[in-house]
């Protein structure tokens, strides 16, 4: 009897040591680095809220987005509320914005500014790609339960830092609807 118990005993410590044994060892594997480190085209998708992020052109991460609060359609004219469709480039970076760090879209194209000259109105412009407001970024991923944006696609402060740190002014960004 006092045999099996130390049987039974030897067994539960040896399971216990694997166990523990394997514990620390996926505590120490490095986990894969799903941070962008040049990301050469994004596309957004307005009605899935979705902007994935590229490099050499194979899919390397996709976010959760807000936009502007009037999402539907082609962005027409300033103060519509509305996310541009179509192709554009990243055209600067700033860090230091009323949002926590910005990529600039390059709308208005030649193409908008005509149609809305066309209809006696501005394009508007100052389209971005950008996090939260300053000081606001503990919100995090509630600012998704509502389009909030006059027009830009917004992320969170720790997606758009990923984001910022990876793409270079002239990177290719697809809107779609």
């Amino acid at each position: 009897m006092i045999g099996d118990v130390y049987l039974i005993m030897k067994k539960i410590t040896f399971l216990i040591t694997i166990l523990l044994s394997l514990f620390i060892l996926y505590a120490f594997i490095p986990k894969e680095d799903k941070t962008p480190k040049n990301i050469t085209l994004i596309k957004v998708y307005k009605k899935n809220r979705i902007l994935e992020v590229y490099e050499k052109d194979i899919l390397f991460k996709t976010y959760k987005i807000a936009l502007g609060k009037q999402p539907l359609g082609h962005k027409h004219f300033e103060g519509d509320n509305k996310t541009p469709e179509g192709v554009y480039f990243i055209d600067g970076k700033n860090q230091y914005s009323a949002y926590h760090k910005n990529l600039g879209i390059s709308y208005p194209n030649k193409r908008d500014v005509d149609y809305a000259k066309k209809k006696g109105k501005s394009a508007g412009g100052l389209i971005k790609i950008h996090g939260l407001p300053n000081g606001r970024g503990k919100i995090g991923k509630l600012h998704l339960l509502n389009d909030w944006t006059a027009g830009c696609i917004a992320l969170t402060d720790k997606e758009i830092d990923e984001v910022y740190a990876a793409t270079k002014v002239g990177v290719k960004i697809i809107l779609y609807k």
